[in-house]
């Protein structure tokens, strides 16, 4: 049930900022006050967005700590690799997991990554702390896929 409301107070969150940031658009700001904008939006979404962290996304991923850099929301995820090296892991699962997060960032942050916020997803190694992937998502990414 947690997880639950979770989720929607995150939707809810985007949603709003996502309003907020095509309300300012639609004023077109110069490129300076757009920045600040999606600063100060970043920034309050990272900041709401970590409150009930960290959480257990699956058996092997939890989610660590979100931060807000410039226009970037940054997603920290560490991956229990089991008996799998990092190495291994980086080889074998980078491209499915690049799909994967690429397909669901795209479909669920569409208002940031529509006001230029850019989306980053990294994958430490539980055991490690190594970063096995990095994938920054923006709005370009998402052309291709429905």
């Amino acid at each position: 049930m947690k997880k639950i409301l979770t989720m929607a107070l995150g939707t809810l969150l985007f949603t709003q900022a996502g309003f907020a940031v095509q309300q300012i658009m639609q004023k077109e700001l110069p490129l300076t006050k757009m920045q600040q904008q999606n600063r100060t939006i970043v920034k309050m979404a990272s900041e709401e967005l970590s409150k009930d962290l960290p959480q257990k996304i699956d058996q092997y991923t939890t989610l660590m700590k979100i931060e807000g850099k410039k226009e970037s929301l940054i997603y920290i995820f560490e991956i229990n690799t089991g008996a799998k090296s990092d190495e291994a892991v980086q080889k074998e699962d980078r491209t499915r997991m690049q799909k994967a997060v690429t397909r669901g960032v795209c479909h669920t942050s569409k208002r940031f990554l529509d006001a230029d916020i850019t989306i980053v997803y990294r994958y430490l190694s539980a055991k490690s702390k190594k970063e096995l992937f990095h994938f920054d998502i923006s709005k370009g990414n998402c052309t291709y896929i429905k």
